[in-house]
């Protein structure tokens, strides 16, 4: 079947529905939901029983970079610096240095076991460098799964942030397998260009971004989610513009913008939320519609034993190297190895080769595509069974909710008071979004002129107001007092 204006709607929506469907059930039996997505577009595709032919990789790979916005986005707005403040350095080793050992490690061995020149060997280890947001995001923010001290953020923490490296490395490598008469060393300075602007940029647009946020005034609240699109795709484009590492300025303006007060946050969360979503069954869809299954088939055994040695070698020589000057129990050091998930930015990456035209394009893409299924499928179903065995599994019930899972939540907050807003109060003719007001703290109710508003981050506080302030714990209230000036 090819795909024309008349039938691209109903077959995607078909799509999108037999994938939310099928993701509904998948964790009963222990399967990723990812994974499904990935077959279902498999199945959808030309070797597949729907017949529809889709092979553009220029396609597949604008998707697979809108679809990536969104989903480190979303990521970033949910990272808690809190959280996240600790084991920062931890995180951003393993996002560079854990990248760049897994890539060289890996990409030693491919030029060992095959017939790849060392620059085309190294290209293959770059591409699947990287632990993949998308997959991690999901299957770590399941109900499923719940991990001790600071797993978790440090996990999320070096997914969403090594995205960049591993870019950067497989666009340096494919500049070297194109143009043979470069060295290595004239890489370099591409390398820190990516990086250094890439990180300026993130921090400068996420200021700029929640100034724009917090002073434009919109008629409509649904408008805000649009704004805050419109800034992220600016974030990435403009970045990309100067020579900067786009995914790297948008995941940190992303993560400062989630731990700021901004007008209608709580709209724009789940805004996000749904739309990272969205992106992962739609990126996952259309790589599994990209590949032809029958053209795998030649490349499963050099592709088993590429991807046990990056699982069971390679990942850990990254992890374990990296985390060499750090104080961390070794059943932690295990189990961030063991969560050295590839989903679809490797296959993503993979289709640069395609673009690029060079001899072992295919090969590259077949091979990365085989990697990321049985990575996905082989650590994604076993996360929480290694956790437990480790002991790094929390019970249900004591799972930490993220800053979102709370301000997401319908009932967040147990405990309630009334403040009267006096004259020569420090919150009179503010915003509530100027206030700062404590994390664990809500205005849930204003009493004016004897009427009840329902607040935002947009309305004003005004003299004689009545605040309706709920908080998780009795003696938050001092915090709020303190902020208010009363």
């Amino acid at each position: 079947m090819n795909l024309t204006i008349e039938n691209i709607l109903l077959v995607g929506s078909l799509l999108l529905l037999l994938s939310i469907l099928a993701g509904k059930t998948s964790y009963k039996f222990g399967v990723p939901t990812l994974l499904l997505f990935l077959i279902i577009g498999m199945l959808a595709g030309s070797d597949g029983i729907g017949g529809i032919h889709f092979n553009d990789p220029k396609l597949a790979q604008f998707i697979g970079i809108v679809s990536l916005n969104f989903i480190l986005f979303s990521g970033g707005l949910d990272t808690n610096w809190t959280d996240v403040k600790p084991i920062l350095r931890e995180g951003v080793v393993l996002s560079t240095l854990g990248v760049l050992l897994t890539a060289i490690s890996l990409g030693t061995f491919v030029w060992f076991v095959t017939d790849f020149t060392i620059y085309e060997s190294l290209l293959l280890g770059s591409i699947v460098s990287s632990t993949d947001a998308a997959a991690v995001f999901s299957i770590l923010r399941s109900k499923s799964l719940a991990l001790k001290t600071n797993l978790r953020p440090t996990l999320e923490l070096e997914s969403g942030s090594n995205d960049p490296m591993a870019y950067v490395m497989t666009i340096a490598f494919l500049t070297l397998v194109v143009n043979q008469d470069q060295s290595f060393i004239s890489i370099i300075p591409l390398f820190l260009q990516q990086m250094i602007l890439g990180g300026i940029a993130g921090i400068t647009f996420g200021i700029a971004s929640k100034y724009i946020i917090n002073k434009i005034k919109l008629d409509f609240e649904g408008l805000y989610p649009v704004l805050v699109i419109t800034l992220m795709f600016i974030t990435f484009s403009a970045t990309d513009f100067l020579g900067g590492n786009g995914f790297l300025a948008i995941y940190i303006c992303a993560v400062y913008l989630g731990n700021q007060d901004l007008i209608h946050k709580k709209t724009i969360l789940k805004m996000f939320d749904g739309l990272a979503w969205l992106m992962q069954i739609v990126l996952f869809l259309t790589l599994g519609l990209l590949v032809f299954p029958s053209q795998i088939i030649p490349y499963m055994g050099i592709g088993l034993l590429i991807s046990v040695f990056l699982i069971v070698v390679a990942r850990p020589i990254g992890v374990f190297i990296s985390l060499m000057f750090f104080k961390m129990k070794l059943k932690r050091r295990f189990y961030i190895s063991w969560v050295g998930l590839r989903g679809a930015v490797p296959i993503v990456f993979a289709t640069y080769p395609l673009l690029a035209g060079i001899d072992k394009a295919h090969m590259i893409f077949n091979i990365v595509f085989f990697i990321s299924v049985t990575s996905i499928l082989i650590q994604g179903t076993t996360l929480s069974i290694v956790a437990k065995w480790l002991g790094v599994a929390l019970a249900e019930q004591a799972k930490k909710l993220t800053a979102t899972d709370l301000l997401l939540s319908e009932n967040p907050k147990a405990e309630m008071k009334e403040i009267l807003i006096t004259s020569n109060c420090f919150a009179v003719n503010k915003k509530i979004v100027e206030l700062g007001f404590p994390k664990n703290a809500i205005i849930a109710m204003i009493i004016r002129d004897n009427n009840y508003l329902t607040p935002n981050g947009a309305t004003i506080i005004k003299a004689q107001d009545t605040l309706i302030v709920l908080a998780d714990k009795h003696n938050v209230f001092d915090e709020v007092y303190k902020t208010l000036k009363i």
